[in-house]
């Protein structure tokens, strides 16, 4: 896995060995960033079930002002604090090693974070808890982007009733991105 575009561009990522992350490939993580590359420039990027952190370094590198990686594994988190040295990005980003929703409650009034991505073990229902904790959150507003890695049969028909608005849907042979917005 490597660094796409920007700053730290052709790097190569540690990844963490096993199926205990599931790295975004070069390709898909291609076609993301170019979605998102008018949202980067300045943006506060929260990434979420971060793994290796590729996805956080990759706005990074591409421009965003500032990343929160949240990973819950010790040994991935090492793995995310070895990519950032290596990247030279190290101080643009900040490392949760902690759950998802008590990291959310840490970062409560400590700012807006212009892009949310998360990546998290398929099947658990996770996106959902994280969603319907965002609800009332202090660390999103109406113009945050929500992305969410998925398998491609995740189900989001729920978003609308908890407020979110699927702004698009781009599907790729085993999984998917959807992006959302707060609506109210």
């Amino acid at each position: 896995m490597r660094v796409i575009a920007g700053k730290a561009r052709r790097l190569q990522l540690k990844t963490l060995p096993g199926l205990d992350t599931r790295p975004t490939t070069d390709r898909i993580k291609e076609t993301l960033f170019n979605i998102l590359q008018p949202d980067l420039p300045g943006c506060r990027f929260l990434d979420l079930f971060s793994g290796s952190g590729g996805i956080g370094i990759e706005a990074l590198s591409r421009g965003a002002e500032y990343a929160v990686f949240v990973e819950k594994n010790p040994k991935a988190c090492m793995c995310i604090r070895e990519n950032l040295a290596f990247t030279k990005l190290a101080e643009d980003g900040k490392l949760l090693n902690m759950d998802v929703l008590q990291a959310l409650r840490t970062l409560e009034n400590k700012g807006i974070f212009h892009v949310i991505f998360m990546d998290p073990p398929y099947g658990k229902e996770l996106e959902r808890q994280v969603l319907e904790y965002l609800r009332e959150s202090s660390v999103l507003d109406g113009d945050t982007l929500i992305i969410i890695e998925a398998d491609l049969n995740t189900d989001f028909s729920y978003a609308e009733s908890l407020g979110y608005q699927i702004c698009r849907s781009k599907e790729y042979k085993t999984n998917k991105h959807v992006f959302l917005k707060k609506t109210s």
